[in-house]
């Protein structure tokens, strides 16, 4: 006998549908714009689709001087915005790099509230002082460099930095110790592209035998030629030890244009990933998108061609104020990647990064937002929210503290398979504490006391 659904709802009422329809047009993570109006632009309003379309193109007109890039934004924004756009560039530990694709996602009629505008080009009407505890290298790589460029800080995995170059320069970026050229406050370790500097790296990962997972980073692999990326690739794969390799870019956030229109760089990265799976093992891409804006059309083609490809694409977020520090915002931007087969897999406690404290969070809002995340997608597609212990401690998650002061803003975290018996301290940004750990690190002498205060709670 068959036995329809509306007879199963009639017999049975209590197993009826409990959840009402879904209006689809309420569904935003499937629905993004095709393109940006770059033509809104001036410096842009007579370049072609196929001229936009082209990585060559955004890769020749991505702008590298400040005052080439505040006079593109004439008759956009205001004297006063490019005046402080001007004097936070002069403070900014970062260089400049700005793609014509990212230039056009940005809101010119909102510059101050827009959040892409946020990441790339500082104001300084919004600078912060830094922490006082805030170093340039905070996460300490240089002191776990066996070799010049390659950090080994786990057991199994090294960070390998093959270059120093990317597509865009992010303002928070945790490498600005030695990603871009020297600006007027920060000297950089340099880390060009170098075969006899590789074959050092190659050396060592080959001599470890507990190696077995290699991040290839920077800078940014995108940055590397077809056949740098193949060589470096098909080098690590045909060691013994190496079973996973990961290449990390922010390209497809930033210039999606080059997976469409680079075939020679793509078909280096689809032979790499096809060399591994012939070999049994595993190579991934990690990108790295902020926000839902960053996404478009031109990314939905981007991605589907990896999807094609078999390349499978995690992502890695940092968690920043007026950018993505809302439940909103954040299930947003997650649910658009899974809709486009990125997995959120790492999003960042923003690290003590200088010249950026007006973008850090505390660590509350962290454990806050993540609560939100978790059980508005599926698990795999949830990301894990983690602090990158400042003195080389590792990745931490948020909720994993021994100790948290929300009054002071320290925190305390341990990490016995890094160090055993070591302890590690992160701090919230002044400004966010209440009154009275303001008052605190207003006083020089009581840093430390409240520091120590911290450990000794922690255990």
């Amino acid at each position: 006998m068959t036995v329809s659904l509306l007879d199963l709802t009639k017999r049975a009422p209590e197993i009826a549908f409990q959840k009402p329809a879904v209006d689809p047009a309420t569904l935003l993570h499937k629905s993004m714009p095709e393109a940006p109006d770059w033509r809104r632009i001036p410096a842009y309003a007579d370049v072609t689709e196929e001229q936009f379309l082209d990585h060559k193109w955004q890769a020749k007109k991505s702008i590298t001087r400040t005052d080439k890039l505040l006079e593109t934004l004439r008759g956009l924004v205001s004297d006063e915005f490019i005046k402080d756009a001007t004097a936070g560039f002069a403070r900014s530990p970062m260089s400049v790099r700005v793609s014509p694709y990212l230039l056009s996602l940005i809101d010119w009629n909102d510059p101050y509230g827009d959040p892409l505008r946020i990441q790339f080009i500082p104001v300084a009407s919004r600078f912060l002082p830094d922490h006082p505890k805030l170093g340039l290298d905070s996460l300490h790589e240089r002191e776990d460099a066996p070799v010049p460029g390659l950090t080994h800080r786990y057991t199994d995995k090294a960070l390998f930095l093959p270059l120093d170059t990317c597509p865009v320069y992010c303002r928070f970026c945790t490498r600005s110790y030695a990603v871009g050229i020297d600006t007027e406050d920060v000297e950089k370790t340099h880390f060009k592209v170098d075969e006899e500097r590789w074959q050092q790296a190659y050396k060592y990962i080959a001599s470890r035998p507990e190696l077995e997972d290699i991040v290839v980073s920077g800078g940014d692999a995108y940055n590397l030629r077809a056949e740098q990326l193949e060589a470096i690739g098909t080098t690590l794969l045909k060691m013994d030890n190496i079973r996973r390799i990961r290449l990390a870019t922010k390209g497809p956030a930033v210039m999606p244009q080059k997976i469409l229109t680079d075939h020679e760089w793509i078909d280096a990265v689809t032979r790499v990933v096809e060399l591994g799976r012939k070999l049994h093992k595993d190579v991934v891409m990690h990108t790295h998108f902020n926000h839902p804006n960053e996404i478009t059309g031109i990314t939905r083609d981007a991605l589907n061609k990896l999807f094609e490809r078999g390349i499978l694409v995690r992502n890695q977020a940092v968690l920043q104020r007026g950018v993505n520090d809302s439940p909103e915002t954040m299930k947003l931007l997650v649910k658009r990647l899974g809709h486009l087969h990125v997995q959120p897999y790492y999003v960042y406690v923003h690290d003590l990064v200088q010249g950026v404290e007006d973008l850090r969070t505390t660590l509350d809002t962290a454990t806050m937002i993540e609560k939100h995340v978790r059980g508005s997608t599926a698990g795999f597609n949830t990301p894990t929210f983690v602090v990158d212990a400042p003195g080389g401690g590792g990745k931490r998650d948020a909720h994993s503290y021994e100790h948290y002061d929300r009054t002071t803003g320290v925190s305390v975290f341990q990490s016995p398979s890094v160090k055993e018996g070591a302890r590690y301290v992160y701090f919230d940004p002044i400004d966010q504490l209440p009154a009275e750990g303001k008052a605190r690190w207003a006083d020089p002498r009581e840093h430390q006391v409240m520091i120590d205060e911290a450990l000794a709670k922690s255990g």
